[in-house]
């Protein structure tokens, strides 16, 4: 048991105040008498020893003071049973007492008042305790509308725009927010608004709060921090409140900056919520946007929100007037991931011959904290091997941590196993090097890590923001790289390419509902995306086409695997000499880098061009070369045809292509 989280809690108060009760009503109701038995009394009334008799008949007891005090004292008290009265009163008029009273007792008016109040304070100190341990203190009782957001001071320490790296149009949107508060005088001289808010979206771990910290750092105004799950509390009304008392406080110390960190708790999209009655998040997210954009137009309050799904917030949020500067902040490039290398870097003791451009080139598609995290490993593989710099081998064997997980030693596999991994992973590297637009094969290991038995890298080697068909069918070939192999070599698959199987299952389908890659489907999106906003957007797509297009997109995903399948055999059966040198040096070395590759995958024999795919058989064929259209003639993607769409779409980004690990 924790006794002092028990000594800080309400109980001991509320035991304490029992106790008092109990104590303060013992000494009203003493009366000094000591209480002796009713055959006690009686002998006492008949040995002529008692000076005087009161019968209090309310309580049904005798007190008597007695002439000779003995061994019980001079005042003593005795109760009786209701039908013992008669003899009780004839036994003091026998004794003839000096004095002899009868009492009706009303009680004591103090006695009774306390009766009366203590159990209401007794509820009070309960209630009051609860609300104060559940506000987190005995300073915030009764304060659960006020604010939780934190200022920082600036005393604290501080994280500068040079603390960050990788995010350079983030940083130089940002920085005209301070110029905007340091000097206003310079933007309203040309008639600039001052932008109501910045929303900061992106994927998860690429600095959304390490930029917020860093404006905090840098703007010399106040800066309020709180997080979106805090506006929500179980009492009704408690957001809206909060909202208010925030951006009362902001406007109070104006300029000021106010930073919701994962806004989208309170600002997903309205009229989505589960149930009936009143719905506390759109209650509070209708009080956000009366104080973004409201009557007063003249607060020198911005507002800067981070969030991982802008798809799912509040159109309304999203309006110019509100989040006046949408900010994507994407997975770096290799020269941002160098430069985040680089500050995670200070202050480790790198060895002389590592190159973090290097180190950036095998991590294609890390976010920021991915990086950081690298770096960590590195270090603490490095005191764990009692070594006083972080060498290449200690950075290797993070970043396959990070990607794979931690290297599972204790997991002792039978040599046929072993043998069946070896052939599974040789079949991914030898079919990905085979191809003509793969990216290369860059480590083939048979050492289990993570959930995976073994793993095949490929890693690109530049940064790409698209993936063309060709692309994407050498990925399904690859895929099922493995299990070709086990069916060519032990003519009995394993369920080591389920995994695989998934992921090619996976593109296939993508490639005929939503990139248009299929002659007979076509260029349309199948299914939509919408979904209920409180259970999330991917719990599924709502289908809407028919059966009988159902039936032919199952089919269209078929003919790709098994396409790819029917690929990656002729490869396998083509190189089959190099396959048995691939899973020979695999059973050998266990691991296999790119040098030790590209030795064994000298004589490759490739697989030939794919023909020229056409979305249709009846469009003629253009053998015009590709054109480079001018910046300046660029087509806005908002007019098709010389017509205005209804909706201009966003920029958008494809996700940075993450390095292809097929595992066992």
């Amino acid at each position: 048991m924790d006794y002092k989280r028990f000594l800080r809690g309400p109980l001991i108060y509320i035991l304490l105040a029992v106790i008092v009760v109990s104590v303060g009503f013992s000494l009203l109701s003493g009366s000094g008498f000591k209480e002796i038995t009713t055959k006690q009394g009686l002998e006492l009334l008949k040995s002529d020893k008692v000076a005087s008799a009161k019968i209090v008949d309310a309580e049904q007891r005798v007190d008597l003071v007695l002439t000779d005090p003995g061994t019980d004292g001079k005042q003593v008290q005795f109760y009786y049973a209701a039908p013992r009265g008669a003899e009780i009163v004839n036994a003091i008029t026998a004794a003839n007492p000096k004095t002899f009273d009868d009492q009706v007792d009303k009680g004591n008016f103090l006695t009774s008042l306390l009766g009366l109040v203590i159990p209401f304070v007794i509820i009070g100190l309960i209630f009051w305790f609860l609300l104060s341990s559940m506000q987190g203190g005995g300073s915030k009782v009764m304060q659960f509308g006020k604010s939780k957001a934190k200022l920082v001071s600036k005393e604290s320490p501080k994280v500068t725009f040079a603390d960050v790296a990788g995010a350079d149009e983030a940083i130089e949107e940002l920085e005209e927010i301070k110029d905007f508060l340091r000097e206003p005088a310079k933007f309203q001289a040309v008639g600039a608004r001052i932008p109501k808010g910045v929303l900061l979206y992106g994927p998860p771990g690429t600095g959304k709060t390490l930029l917020a910290r860093a404006v905090a750092g840098e703007a010399n105004v106040p800066f309020y921090s709180i997080s979106g799950s805090d506006f929500v509390e179980m009492f009704v009304g408690v957001g809206a409140s909060r909202v208010r008392d925030l951006f009362a406080q902001a406007k109070e110390n104006s300029p000021a900056i106010i930073f919701v960190d994962e806004i989208d708790a309170v600002g997903r999209h309205r009229g989505s919520g589960m149930g009936g009655g009143h719905d506390e998040r759109e209650q509070t997210l209708n009080q956000l946007l009366v104080e973004m954009d409201g009557f007063d137009v003249k607060t020198n309050v911005i507002l800067i929100a981070a969030t991982n799904r802008p798809d799912i917030l509040d159109p309304a949020l999203l309006r110019p007037g509100r989040f006046d500067r949408q900010i994507g902040v994407d997975a770096p490039d290799l020269l941002g991931r160098k430069q985040i290398l680089e500050v995670h870097g200070k202050g480790k003791p790198l060895a002389a011959g590592v190159d973090l451009e290097v180190v950036a080139r095998k991590t294609p598609g890390f976010t920021g904290a991915d990086l950081a995290n690298v770096l960590n490993e590195a270090a603490l593989l490095t005191a764990r091997s009692n070594a006083q710099l972080i060498d290449n081998r200690a950075l290797d064997e993070a970043i396959d941590r990070v990607m794979a997980g931690p290297q599972r030693r204790t997991r002792v596999m039978r040599d046929h196993e072993k043998l069946i991994t070896a052939y599974h992973e040789g079949g991914h590297a030898l079919v990905a090097t085979a191809m003509r637009n793969t990216d290369p094969v860059t480590k083939v290991t048979i050492l289990p890590r993570g959930r995976a038995l073994g793993y095949t890298m490929v890693l690109p080697l530049e940064d790409r923001y698209s993936v063309s068909r060709n692309e994407l069918l050498d990925q399904l070939a690859y895929a099922m790289g493995g299990r070709v192999a086990e069916e060519v070599v032990f003519h009995d698959p394993t369920t080591g390419a389920s995994n695989d199987i998934e992921k090619a299952t996976s593109t296939a389908r993508k490639m005929v509902t939503e990139f248009g890659m299929s002659a007979s489907i076509g260029s349309v999106k199948l299914g939509s995306g919408s979904g209920e906003m409180f259970l999330g957007r991917d719990m599924g797509s709502q289908r809407d086409y028919s059966e009988r297009l159902s039936e032919q997109v199952d089919a269209e995903v078929r003919a790709l695997i098994e396409k790819a399948h029917d690929e990656a055999w002729e490869v396998l059966n083509e190189n089959r000499d190099i396959l048995d040198k691939l899973a020979t040096a695999l059973l050998e070395k266990e691991t296999l880098d790119h040098n030790e590759l590209a030795e064994i995958f000298k004589d490759v024999k490739k697989m030939p061009e794919r023909p020229q795919w056409l979305s249709s058989d009846k469009r003629p064929v253009s053998n015009q070369p590709p054109v480079l259209v001018p910046q300046k003639a660029a087509i806005d993607p908002g007019v098709v045809d010389g017509d205005v769409t209804s909706e201009t779409p966003k920029k958008a980004r494809l996700p940075r292509k993450r390095p292809g690990i097929a595992t066992a």
